[in-house]
C-alpha cells in the first residue's frame, strides 16, 4: 500500500494499462479482462487486475496531466514492480492527414515542462517509447485494420492553451497530436528502466474543429485497448 494506491503486495500485475479516466479503466477491465478484481479505489482512482489470454494485466487510472500520472507511475514502478506501462488515452490531432478515430503511436513525446524537468536542469532530455512495444503495437494496428500513425507528439500540462504560436510551430515541425501525460511516462520509464508506450485515439481535431461524439468514443477506444494488450505480450 502506498499514499495513493491501496493495493496489497501482489495485486498489481507487471503489465499495466493506464487510461487517464478511472471510469474508462473500469470499462476496459470489464470488457477485456477475465475475472477483473478491483484492487484500488483510493481517491476514486480505480484499478483492476485480471487476465487476458492467460496473462495477468492491471488497468489503472492515472488522472489528468503529468503531475497526476507521475504519482501513479512512480508508485506502480517503485512499489509494485510494474515493468510494462502503456498509456491508452485520447488526443487532439495537429496534422491535416490525421483523422478523428485514427490511432497515434507516440515514438517521442516533447513537452514544455514536466515533473521531471528539474532533474535535467538546462538539458532537454528526449524521452522515447520502447521500440519493441512500438513495433508490436504497429503490427497489431495493421492486423485489426486501424488507421495508425507513428511519430512525435506533444504533452501539455495546459488543457486550455492560448499559445497559438506554439501550436503553429508544433504543426510546422510535424508533431502529430497533443495530449497531457506521455512525456512524463516516458521520462519515468527511462529512469527506472521499464518499458513504456503511449497509444492515443484521436478524439478531437484541433485544425478542423471536429470531435468524436460521446456515443462513439467507447467503440473507437476499444481498438486502442486491443492494440495495447497485443503489444504487451507479443
Amino acid at each position: 500500500m502506498t499514499f495513493h494506491i491501496g493495493a496489497k503486495p501482489g495485486d498489481i500485475a507487471e503489465t499495466v494499462l493506464l487510461p487517464g479516466d478511472p471510469y474508462r479503466a473500469r470499462w476496459a477491465a470489464q470488457k477485456y479482462l477475465e475475472n477483473p478484481v478491483l484492487v484500488n479505489e483510493v481517491r476514486g482512482m480505480l484499478g483492476y487486475t485480471g487476465t487476458w489470454r492467460g496473462h495477468r494485466v492491471t488497468i489503472h487510472g492515472s488522472g489528468m496531466g503529468m503531475p497526476s500520472l507521475s504519482i501513479y507511475a512512480n508508485e506502480l514502478m517503485k512499489d509494485y514492480g510494474a515493468q510494462t506501462l502503456i498509456r491508452i488515452g485520447s488526443a487532439g490531432a495537429l496534422q491535416h492527414h490525421i483523422n478523428v478515430r485514427d490511432v497515434v503511436l507516440a515514438q517521442t513525446a516533447s513537452t514544455y515542462g514536466s515533473p521531471s524537468r528539474s532533474i535535467f536542469r538546462d538539458m532537454n532530455f528526449a524521452p522515447c517509447a520502447d521500440f519493441g512495444l512500438l513495433s508490436a503495437a504497429h503490427a497489431a494496428a495493421l492486423k485489426i485494420g486501424v488507421p495508425v500513425h507513428v511519430g512525435g507528439i506533444y504533452s501539455s500540462d495546459t488543457f486550455y492553451d492560448e499559445r497559438d504560436d506554439l501550436s503553429q510551430q508544433l504543426q510546422r515541425h510535424g508533431t502529430l497530436c497533443v495530449e497531457m501525460e506521455a512525456a512524463e511516462l516516458y521520462m519515468l520509464a527511462h529512469r527506472h528502466q521499464r518499458r513504456a508506450l503511449a497509444i492515443l485515439t484521436i478524439s478531437d481535431h484541433i485544425l478542423r474543429d471536429e470531435a468524436l461524439p460521446a456515443s462513439d468514443r467507447e467503440t473507437s477506444f476499444g481498438a486502442m485497448v486491443e492494440m495495447a494488450l497485443e503489444a504487451a505480450f507479443a
